[in-house]
């Protein structure tokens, strides 16, 4: 009975392992976001239309891209790339829905999906939730 107890204990033990993909997607800062904005004004126009991205500074680990998808639906995304420590370097331009980390490694993300444009990387852009009231899109978390 001794010996069925400690087999089972260690077949127990031994299944449990590490994920190694959360730990890698833990690079950005969980930083409270409550930003509006109104369509209304010329800055934030162009998110009437689909596919025209807007990048809202001051937000997030590195600013916020906010896109009207095809379907009329919101999304936004922090700009700081999550698949490496944080450094100068790992702010995301824009080329139309597509964006860009500044680093050596050159990870490419879209702003419809936000999974990775090249080869499969562990995490994908880190979304905000937005909600439409009116003429208004609020983007928090």
């Amino acid at each position: 009975m001794k010996k069925l107890m400690l087999l089972l204990s260690f077949l127990i033990l031994n299944s449990c392992s590490d994920d190694n993909r959360i730990n890698n997607c833990n690079y950005l800062q969980n930083l409270g976001i409550n930003r509006t904005l109104n369509l209304n004004l010329p800055s934030n126009g162009q998110l009437l239309f689909p596919l025209s991205p807007v990048y809202i500074p001051n937000e997030g680990n590195a600013g916020i891209y906010v896109i009207r998808t095809v379907s009329g639906q919101y999304r936004a995304w922090d700009a700081a790339d999550p698949n490496h420590p944080q450094e100068n370097c790992s702010f995301m331009e824009r080329d139309g829905i597509v964006v860009t980390c500044g680093c050596v490694d050159e990870n490419k993300y879209d702003l419809v999906t936000g999974q990775s444009r090249n080869e499969p990387l562990p995490c994908g852009l880190k979304e905000y939730r937005v909600t439409v009231s009116g003429n208004n899109l609020l983007v928090s978390n």
